[in-house]
């Protein structure tokens, strides 16, 4: 197992995770940005699982948020705006009047420190950031720690730590794009996935959520047995069209199962399980992607990969019902989502 570091553009640095199973994972302190998870197929033919840019520089204001850390709250705050103990806060509007990301200057466009470490059976670095009181509009002076760990049985786990001086808002998520063929050589349509979910949570035309939580029964939403993409991607039913013919809404987990998300591509064998203690993740299914976003693999598509992001909902800001997004003063941030890599 080892870890190495090259600068790129900008002076920023890129770390790659290696271990002694044939998997590697790579990344920018720009951002926190995941540029490569590099893991073998059936075959063991190595390739990376998740998108990337041809070039570093198109990581800068970019669209997608393409493997990027996401924070202070991951998702669309509603009128970019919200209240805690009676005072109102404004954040940064970068989608119409709503503010996605945490907005134009969120945690994907930070320099991160980084410390890395090595023990017998896994390596991995910790990343730092200190965001100041009122940066992005939310309060309170917020320390962060997020781990990426790699380890010997096909692992990579992002842990996140984080505690404010004030009450504040958050909810942190990474924005990596999955695609199990390797390469991105095919699209998700022949992608299986399994969801341990029953709710999922209504949206309107704007990609807010309107403060309903529907069951999945009898839906397109309905993910509870494994379930070929391509099969749902041609649905017709109205919030799928509300997303430009797809996935991008909020699932609540059951969290009866180990394995919160199962992920397979039947070609090259490649297997993902999602194990994480947040409350709910949003399934994206790269709906915008085009192909004026040059990647490494070549023209974007849409539908050209998955984004499964753990979080709480950013709606339990204006709606009840929903996992809080609420942080106490003093209180312990605690998550961690393990992505587990392995073939049929």
């Amino acid at each position: 197992m080892n870890i190495t570091e090259h600068v790129t553009v900008n002076d920023w640095k890129e770390v790659t995770l290696t271990n002694d199973a044939g998997m590697s994972v790579s990344f920018l302190n720009y951002g926190g940005t995941i540029t490569e998870i590099n893991v073998p197929d059936q075959n063991g033919h190595t390739e990376n699982v998740v998108l990337a840019y041809e070039n570093y520089e198109d990581y800068i204001h970019d669209p997608n948020y393409l493997g990027a850390l996401i924070g202070r709250i991951a998702g669309r705050v509603d009128g970019a705006s919200f209240s805690i103990n009676g005072e109102d806060y404004y954040l940064h509007e970068n989608e119409g009047k709503n503010s996605l990301h945490g907005g134009g200057q969120g945690f994907h466009t930070k320099l991160w420190e980084l410390s890395p470490f090595q023990e017998e059976d896994k390596v991995g670095v910790n990343l730092t950031y200190e965001s100041p009181h009122l940066e992005g509009g939310y309060p309170g002076n917020l320390s962060i720690q997020v781990t990426y760990q790699l380890n010997n049985d096909n692992q990579f786990t992002i842990s996140y730590r984080a505690k404010s001086d004030q009450d504040t808002a958050l909810t942190l998520t990474n924005h990596s794009y999955f695609n199990l063929s390797g390469d991105a050589k095919r699209t998700i349509h022949d992608h299986t996935i399994q969801f341990d979910s029953n709710q999922f949570v209504e949206l309107d035309s704007t990609l807010i959520p309107t403060g309903k939580v529907e069951s999945v029964q009898g839906t397109p939403f309905d993910l509870r047995e494994e379930t070929l993409l391509r099969d749902r991607l041609g649905s017709t039913h109205p919030q799928l069209d509300l997303a430009n013919l797809g996935f991008d809404h909020s699932f609540l987990f059951n969290h009866d199962k180990e394995e919160s998300v199962v992920v397979k591509d039947e070609e090259s064998g490649r297997v993902m399980k999602l194990m994480t203690n947040q409350p709910a993740i949003v399934f994206y299914t790269g709906n915008n992607l085009m192909e004026d976003h040059k990647l490494a693999s070549g023209p974007a598509k849409k539908h050209d990969a998955m984004c499964l992001e753990t979080q709480a909902s950013p709606a339990s800001l204006h709606h009840e019902g929903f996992p809080d997004v609420r942080l106490k003063a003093g209180e312990l941030y605690e998550k961690y989502t393990t992505f587990s890599f392995g073939t049929v």
